[in-house]
C-alpha cells in the first residue's frame, strides 16, 4: 500500500487542480478556491484514521481540532451566540476532537476496515457539508474536496496493492480492501450504513431548517426591532 508521504502529495495535487480549475472555469472566488483545495489536500489522510497510534491519525486530529471550531464559527453566528460562547464552544470542540474522538479512534477502529469504503467517503463529504458554510453551490463544492481527496487515497491503496511480478501482474491480498462497499464486519457494515443514511437525511433537510431558523429567530426580530426604531424617529 501506498506510504503517508504518497497519499498526501497525491491528494495536496488534487487540491491544487481542484481549486484552480474552480477559479479558472467558474470564476469561484478565490479563499474558496483554496479552502476547497486544502481540505482536498487534507483528506487524503482520512481513510487512515483506523490505523491506530501514528503519524496519520495524530496529524489528522489536530489539524480537525483547528479546523472544525473555525468552519463553525458562521453557524454559531447564526444561531446568535455571543462572541465569548463561540469561543468557549470552539474550545470544547477542539479538546473533544483532539482527545476524546481520538481515543475513540484508537480504541475502536480496525485498519481496513470500513474506513477504506466508499459509504466511509460518503460520509465524511456529507459531515464536510454541514460544516461548511456559504451558498449551497460552495458548500456543495467544499464538500466536493473532501469526497475528491478521500477517494484518492482508497483509488492509491488499490493501485498500489498491483505489482509486476515474473513478468506478468499480480494481486496482492490486500486487493479489494478499499475501494469496497461491504466490510467482513456484520456489525461494522450496519453502523456505516446507519450513518450514512442519518447523515444524508439530515444533509438533505439540513437547508430547510436553516432558511426557517433564520426566518423566525433572526430575520423577524430584526425587522421588528428596525420598525420600533423607524416608528420612535417618524414620531
Amino acid at each position: 500500500m501506498a506510504d503517508f508521504k504518497r497519499h498526501l502529495t497525491a491528494s495536496s495535487l488534487l487540491g491544487v487542480g481542484y481549486g484552480a480549475g474552480a477559479y479558472l472555469l467558474y470564476d469561484v472566488p478565490v479563499p474558496t478556491c483554496v479552502l476547497a483545495g486544502g481540505l482536498c489536500g487534507v483528506s487524503g489522510m482520512l481513510p487512515d484514521l483506523d490505523s491506530g497510534p501514528g503519524v496519520p491519525l495524530r496529524e489528522s486530529m489536530a489539524l480537525a481540532a483547528a479546523v472544525v471550531p473555525m468552519m463553525l464559527i458562521d453557524r454559531f453566528e447564526q444561531f446568535g451566540m455571543s462572541p465569548e460562547l463561540i469561543v468557549l464552544a470552539g474550545a470544547m470542540l477542539y479538546l473533544f476532537i483532539r482527545f476524546g474522538l481520538a481515543a475513540l479512534l484508537r480504541k475502536y477502529t480496525v485498519h481496513r476496515g470500513m474506513f477504506h469504503s466508499l459509504p466511509a467517503a460518503l460520509i465524511f463529504g456529507e459531515l464536510a457539508f454541514l460544516l461548511a458554510s456559504g451558498s449551497i453551490e460552495l458548500r456543495i463544492y467544499k464538500a466536493g474536496g473532501v469526497l475528491v481527496g478521500y477517494l484518492s487515497h482508497l483509488l492509491l491503496d488499490e493501485l498500489y496493492s498491483i505489482e509486476w511480478y515474473r513478468g506478468r501482474l499480480r494481486l496482492k491480498r490486500s486487493f479489494g480492501t478499499a475501494l469496497k462497499i461491504f466490510g467482513t464486519s456484520w456489525w461494522s457494515n450496519i453502523t456505516t450504513y446507519l450513518k450514512l443514511a442519518v447523515l444524508t437525511f439530515v444533509v438533505l433537510k439540513e437547508p430547510g431548517w436553516m432558511q426557517e431558523h433564520y426566518s423566525t429567530q433572526i430575520k423577524k426580530p430584526v425587522e421588528q426591532t428596525a420598525g420600533k426604531v423607524m416608528g420612535r424617529i417618524l414620531r
